[in-house]
Formats: C-alpha cells, sequence, structure tokens
C-alpha cells in the first residue's frame, strides 16, 4: 500500500475525529466512552481528573499506568491526540515535570490546547509534528509513551530511531499499541478503513520486537495484554464493516490482533 496515501487518509481520519470529538465508532464494543476507557486499564479516578473531551475512545490500554512516572520527569506522548494521557502524566509528574504531546493534525493540536485550559494543567505542551520526525531535542526525554500510534505509522523503523534520539540515556518507554498473532487477510492489508481503524498497519508481534531492538534500546519487554475483537457485527460503521467483510465468515479478528505493552530502555 502507498505510504503517502496511507498517511493521508490517515491525517484526514483523524481530522475529522477531532472536530466530531470522539473516536471511531468500530471498536469500542457498544460501551460508551467512559465504559471502554475503564475496560482498557483506565481507573474511575483517572477519568474524572481530566476533561471528557480529552477521551476520544483512541486508546488499546494506559500507557501512563505501566510508565511508573515520577515526579519531575518529562515525559513525550506520541500521537498526543486530544492529551487524554498527556493530562494523566502531567498530574504523575508534577509541577516540576513537564509532559509534551505530538500530534501530526493541527487540529487535533488545537483542541488538545483547548483541553490543557479547561483542565488547569500548566506543565503539558503540545507541539505539531509527525512522529517520524519528532520536534523534540536529542537526550531531552525521560520517559516515551504512546497510546495505539505506531501501529498507523507507515515507517516504524524510524519511529523508534526517534525515540532512541530523543531519550535521555537510562531514559524507557511505555507503549500501548497493537500487534498481530498472524498475518492478516490480504482484503484487510489492503484496507485504507483498517489501517486507520489501528489494523491494516499492525505488525507481527516478533517483527515489532526486532524493529524495537534495532533502534538500539534495551531490555525489551513486550506483554500481550487481551484479544482486540470487539468489532460488533450488526455495525453500520463503515470503518468496522471493512474490516469485518475483509474476514471469511466464521472468523473474527480475536485469531489475529492483539493489545500489546512495550517496555524498554536507552
Amino acid at each position: 500500500m502507498d505510504k503517502m496515501k496511507i498517511q493521508k487518509n490517515v491525517r484526514e481520519a483523524y481530522r475529522k475525529i477531532a472536530q466530531k470529538q470522539k473516536g471511531c465508532g468500530c471498536c469500542n464494543c457498544g460501551l460508551d466512552i467512559r465504559e471502554f476507557a475503564k475496560s482498557i486499564g483506565y481507573s474511575e479516578e483517572e477519568l474524572q481528573a481530566i476533561p471528557d473531551e480529552a477521551n476520544l475512545a483512541l486508546s488499546c490500554g494506559n500507557p501512563t499506568a505501566l510508565a511508573s512516572l515520577k515526579e519531575g520527569e518529562v515525559v513525550l506522548d506520541l500521537g498526543s491526540g486530544a492529551g487524554f494521557d498527556c493530562f494523566l502524566a502531567a498530574s504523575k509528574v508534577g509541577s516540576n515535570g513537564k509532559v509534551i504531546g505530538v500530534d501530526m493534525t493541527p487540529e487535533m493540536i488545537e483542541k488538545a490546547k483547548e483541553n490543557a485550559k479547561k483542565n488547569g494543567a500548566k506543565n503539558v505542551e503540545f507541539r505539531l509534528g509527525e512522529i517520524e520526525n519528532l520536534p523534540v531535542g536529542d537526550n531531552s526525554v525521560d520517559v516515551v509513551i504512546s497510546n495505539c500510534v505506531i501501529n498507523l505509522s507507515a515507517d516504524k523503523p524510524r519511529v523508534f530511531q526517534e525515540v532512541y534520539r530523543v531519550l535521555k540515556p537510562g531514559g524507557r518507554i511505555a507503549i500501548s499499541d497493537i500487534a498481530l498473532k498472524k498475518e492478516l487477510p490480504k482484503k484487510i492489508q489492503e484496507s485504507i478503513e483498517a489501517y486507520v481503524a489501528c489494523i491494516g498497519g499492525a505488525i507481527l508481534i516478533d517483527e515489532y520486537k526486532k524493529i524495537v531492538e534495532a533502534s538500539g534500546l534495551k531490555e525489551l519487554k513486550i506483554t500481550i495484554k487481551k484479544s482486540y475483537a470487539c468489532i460488533d457485527p450488526n455495525t453500520n460503521d463503515p470503518v468496522g464493516r471493512a474490516i469485518l467483510n475483509g474476514l471469511d465468515k466464521d472468523e473474527s479478528l480475536e485469531g489475529y490482533v492483539v493489545s500489546v505493552y512495550v517496555e524498554g530502555y536507552k
């Protein structure tokens, strides 16, 4: 699939999400946004601490829980969206710490800045940029987090090279993402809709591990959290329908797609 076409479609989809203030309707199991967030690891206390407008149901885990963030740390969120994980991270690193959110769409950056004002988050900064070319200095970040975003990149090795560059020596990653247990059917691999839904761009777990290791990151650990099989078979969402139409009649995504936590150190 053409990389330029992929990025153009992903950008357009996330511009629309920012404008609508809600995520893809195909993958939240029929739950409302708050219940969906709880189902993937966010606590009620965390959800009450941030504006509802920041929660777009674009998650596959809770990287801030994985990261064990400490007071005073500098945190970088790849694909920060409306700021959901940034605000959680900001509460953990405190006034002496800092959180930088990077997103590729101006609409998302604007939405995140609005949410920062509502949330009174003064230790959060949002920057327009691509995760393959981070607008962040070398050796400047203690922790890199990301939530269901790296699978969307058409150049994942470049993403992890950039992550390695910006991390301080001894810095760490805490990433929630989507990966594959086995290759997707060709029809789904070639579907732009599946790519936008964080499925078509996912790679095999072993391949994911090799890419991270090749960047130079050490002590790598990939933990499979759960199968990703939550598309309502009766959904009218065009993205969900495109994915389901790529499966055989008796198949589900459960045999292919999982959410993973990725940890490692520079």
